[in-house]
């Protein structure tokens, strides 16, 4: 069950993400999944050695989201999307 709590909640991060970066019309429901669970683990690893501590669910996602971002970015850096 966690699984597709992750599932569900990664794809939604990064459904987000790619609104706030405009890449919504080339993100299909699979990279929104990974870009939101990917972005989310990357911004668990970076924030506390940033000295960000999220506090609450809420500060929580707004971490999963600009981690989400930075993980678009990069794609976009890549050249992966455009």
């Amino acid at each position: 069950m966690d699984l597709l709590w992750q599932i569900i909640v990664g794809g939604i991060i990064g459904w987000i993400a790619s609104i706030v970066m405009k890449t919504n019309a080339q993100m299909g429901i699979i990279w929104n999944i990974v870009v939101g669970i990917v972005g989310a683990a990357l911004a668990g690893l970076l924030a506390p050695k940033l000295g960000i501590a999220p506090e609450g669910t809420l500060g929580a996602i707004l971490v999963a989201i600009a981690g989400a971002v930075l993980v678009i970015l990069l794609l976009k850096i890549l050249r992966i999307l455009k």
